[in-house]
């Protein structure tokens, strides 16, 4: 067994009975590392820069291309949009209406309806993109209206160097807003995009749908 293949392994073990996406987080590696992952059982994979991953992806094999389900998890400028649409089943990282705009008008020029996430600051850190939690109440009205996206969920970043009880409390806090969103403004929210490497356990006790797994699947 490859390495590769026992990390996941182990981590399928530790999380037998969770029910949502582990997704590999594949931006850093080779297609040939992406494609020992897949041979592993990962089925979704996420990449951050659009060329890159582009080219990585064409050189898969044709049945890993279409078995898999890739997600785009980097910030995204509306000039890279276009490259995007297509090839990524989901953007995690929506964080301004002018983004949802370009992406439902590139999606309907190509007749498709695309997946999104939005992507909240819920730490409220000057270094992170995404809604605060006053935006997104704000903006979602006139997103919702938007033909050719459809929203997922929320998405979150955590700080990095958060202690677990902070960790739990700042993803407490995010479920807490996905509760009030939903309570709210009368829509069901499928997936809580939240928890990497060094955190997912704790972002799964608070009600994450989709992990992003990178170093802890690609040593």
């Amino acid at each position: 067994m490859s390495i590769i293949a026992d990390n996941i392994k182990q981590i399928r073990d530790e999380l037998s009975s969770y029910e949502g996406r582990i997704i590999a987080v594949s931006k850093y590696v080779n297609a040939q590392k992406m494609h020992e992952a897949y041979e592993a059982g990962i089925r979704d994979f996420a990449e951050s820069k659009a060329q890159e991953a582009i080219t990585k992806i064409d050189t898969l094999p044709k049945e890993v291309k279409a078995n898999c389900t890739w997600h785009f998890i980097g910030h995204l400028q509306t000039n890279k949009v276009k490259k995007v649409i297509g090839y990524f089943d989901y953007i995690h990282s929506v964080d301004s209406f002018k983004l949802a705009q370009v992406i439902n008008d590139l999606a309907n020029e190509k007749g498709l309806t695309q997946k999104i996430l939005l992507q909240v600051n819920i730490a409220d850190e000057e270094t992170k993109f995404g809604f605060s939690s006053e935006e997104l109440f704000e903006v979602f009205p006139k997103i919702a209206k938007l033909e050719n996206i459809s929203v997922e969920g929320l998405m979150m970043m955590a700080p990095y160097l958060y202690d677990e009880a902070s960790l739990a409390s700042l993803f407490g806090k995010m479920r807490t807003l996905k509760e009030k969103f939903e309570r709210d403004l009368k829509f069901t929210i499928k997936e809580l995009s939240m928890g990497m490497s060094n955190d997912y356990k704790v972002a799964i006790k608070e009600g994450s749908t989709m992990v992003r797994v990178g170093t802890k699947i690609f040593v």
